[in-house]
């Protein structure tokens, strides 16, 4: 867990904690912007079209990352009916999020490439490992994000091709019971040994760090 890296390491605690802060912060404000864009105010009259990471930031969430490796930040407000496309204006509001969180791995692991493969700076270099921990979590918080459950953004996917009225119940049954499936498939994940999210989350990095090098 990353908590146990304050005892360890704790420039390396420091550095997941700062990755952690811009990746949500950068997540949140993209799905402000994009609801903006599309012509949904809501966000940003409620102050979350900023990158500050105060208006961002969960609490909650933040410590859950810390101690159990995953979490959130605030979810951003928008009303649908201001969207200018009706039907999929939803789902590209929750996409600006994974988005973010794929051009930040990018660019981050772009960065690392040149300092690697240039020797600017030695891997042990703090960087250079903060770099690698901000590769690596917005991989996952992207995958992670995409999962079509609620409250996760893929589930805002997943309703817009389930627009239909006659998925109306099953849409239900997901909205208000999500949470609960999320978690109990969380739980179960961990506890059977299954490791299906952790195998994903590997195998998606490995192949990201494939691309970089």
């Amino acid at each position: 867990m990353i908590l146990n890296t304050l005892f360890t390491d704790p420039m390396i605690f420091v550095a997941w904690v700062v990755a952690i802060i811009l990746a949500l912060t950068f997540h949140e404000f993209s799905h402000a912007l994009a609801s903006a864009m599309m012509g949904d105010q809501t966000a940003k009259s409620l102050g979350r079209l900023t990158l500050n990471p105060l208006s961002h930031v969960s609490g909650l969430g933040f410590i859950m990352l810390l101690f159990v490796g995953f979490g959130w930040g605030k979810p951003v407000p928008f009303n649908p009916y201001n969207l200018k496309y009706h039907k999929w204006g939803p789902a590209l509001v929750a996409l600006a999020g994974p988005i973010s969180n794929l051009l930040l791995a990018f660019v981050s692991g772009l960065a690392l490439h040149y300092i690697v493969v240039l020797n600017w700076l030695p891997p042990e270099n703090l960087l250079v490992q903060f770099l690698n921990i901000f590769v690596i979590l917005n991989v996952i918080l992207m995958l992670f994000n995409l999962i079509p459950i609620p409250p996760l953004d893929g589930s805002k996917v997943l309703f817009s091709f389930l627009s239909s009225p006659r998925y109306a119940k099953f849409v239900l049954f997901l909205e208000t019971r999500g949470p609960y499936l999320l978690l109990f498939l969380l739980i179960l994940d961990n506890i059977i040994g299954i490791n299906i999210f952790g195998r994903l989350f590997r195998f998606t990095i490995e192949f990201v760090y494939n691309l970089i090098f």
